[in-house]
Order: C-alpha cells, then structure tokens, then sequence
C-alpha cells in the first residue's frame, strides 16, 4: 500500500486549483490573470506531489527538452499577458511532453470503460504509438 505525505494531499489540492483556473481563464476569453495564476499553482502542485527533484528530472530530460521549452517558455508568454499565444505554447509543449503516456492513458480508457464505440476508438489509439 502506497502511503501518501500531507504535502502530496496539498500537492493534489494545489494542482486541482491550479486546473480549475487555466479552466475558468479559458472559459473567460482567455483571462491572463487567471491563466497565470493557474500555471503556478499547476507547476507548484506537481511538485509537491512528485517532489522538486523528480518535477526537475521529469521536465529536464534531454529527449523532452523541445516539449519543456515549449510548455515553460508558453507560461513566461501567459505571466507577460499574452494569453493566446501563451496556451498554444503550452499546449504544443503539453504533448511534446506527454506523448508516450497518451497510449498508457487511452488503453486503460478503452478497458475500463464498456463502451462500444468508444472503446474501440481507444483501442486503436492506443496501438500506435510507442512508450520512449
């Protein structure tokens, strides 16, 4: 059984808020207080969830640094209040990042969700994508 610290619970709210808030910034037109304020609080929950060390190997490895550049250089484009062009950074970095955990995240879709069709589309997303 995994044991979980107070400071991964705070990580979890943190994070939780952090989303709430890109969500909120977006559904207002792109606010770029609330979009600011939410990639903050994002990058601190995940650190407090995974620790600073693992976020800093995690972001810093040198097969995702095309992706970390993007995500990070989108939240520097948001702090300077140019929303838009910020979150299209963000989100091409997003998956730059994440991409090798897409099909790990649409095969547990396709099975744990009966479906039909769409488990079937999970299926065939999951298969063709590698894990590097």
């Amino acid at each position: 059984m995994v044991s979980i610290t107070e400071w991964q619970k705070i990580g979890v709210g943190t994070a939780g808020f952090g989303i709430f808030f890109i969500l909120l910034g977006i559904l207002l037109y792109f606010d770029s207080v609330l979009l600011a304020f939410g990639n903050l609080l994002f990058l601190v929950g995940l650190s407090f969830i995974i620790g600073l060390r693992k976020t800093c190997s995690f972001f810093f490895q040198r097969h995702k640094l095309k992706g970390t550049s993007f995500f990070l250089g989108g939240v520097t484009i948001v702090l300077l209040r140019w929303p838009l062009l910020g979150m299209f950074l963000e989100a091409y970095g997003f998956f730059n990042l994440f991409k090798g955990f897409f099909p790990v995240a649409f095969g547990f879709l396709g099975n744990a969700f009966d479906i039909p069709y769409l488990s079937a589309l999970f299926r065939r997303l999951q298969g063709s994508s590698s894990m590097v």
